[in-house]
């Protein structure tokens, strides 16, 4: 189901909206902008911000760790409200720290997700076992995203990454565009979708000129969390 047939079928099903919780970094200002514009008032999304103990904001170490570490007391701001579920809206913190982040949530009442499993079960969804990748992430933390996706039998044809730590919000869509060409022809060829991973670059532009261009599913981390929210819907 694409993100698109998910909001038709609440159209034609209409329900209350699901209220949601969302863990945003807290100099992410794109979540909070794409989600309620995919989710067509489907969704009540209530936000926490994510603060790391150092107080940095460049994607590093201390960085995403942080990030993991201030899961319970960010759900804790949540707690007072009843909700279906909460998503992480950080994916590199998700993929690069799997095993905390599942001891940091096991006690919580209510399911977390993270944006990284959100692009996996839309890839399961789809069939899809060949992905491009494109990041604005520093090129390590690209590279052990694509070994993430192989523990995962995702088959990741080509990676490109614009070697960012900060500021990825002001990243354009021409410049989106140009990064997944640079994966050329072979991996976009052999890929069954494009993914461009990270929350807190905008995408929606971006997602709908490639698909226009390369006729194939592109995703994004955004994209992923809401539709993903949408088909969870009870």
């Amino acid at each position: 189901m694409t993100l698109q047939q998910a909001l038709d079928l609440s159209v034609t099903n209409p329900r209350s909206p699901e209220h949601i919780g969302v863990l945003v970094p807290w100099a992410n200002v794109v979540v909070e902008t794409e989600l309620p514009q995919w989710g067509r008032g489907r969704m009540v999304w209530h936000y926490a911000r994510l603060v790391p103990a150092h107080g940095g904001t460049a994607l590093d170490e201390d960085f995403l760790s942080g990030l993991v570490e201030a899961v319970p007391e960010t759900l804790h701001q949540l707690s007072r409200l009843s909700l279906d579920r909460v998503y992480l809206a950080c994916t590199s913190a998700a993929f690069t720290r799997l095993d905390r982040l599942a001891e940091v949530t096991a006690g919580s009442p209510v399911r977390v997700v993270s944006a990284f499993e959100a692009i996996l079960a839309q890839l399961r969804a789809y069939g899809v076992q060949k992905i491009a990748l494109a990041t604005p992430y520093p090129r390590e933390v690209t590279e052990a995203e694509v070994t993430q996706f192989a523990e995962r039998d995702v088959i990741v044809t080509g990676s490109v990454s614009l070697g960012l730590a900060d500021r990825y919000a002001e990243v354009s869509v021409h410049e989106q565009v140009a990064l997944v060409d640079q994966l050329g022809k072979e991996a976009l060829q052999h890929a069954d979708a494009v993914v461009l991973s990270c929350t807190g670059w905008p995408t929606r532009a971006a997602i709908k000129m490639l698909r226009r261009r390369l006729g194939r599913l592109v995703t994004s981390s955004n994209a992923a969390i809401a539709l993903h929210a949408l088909q969870e819907r009870p």
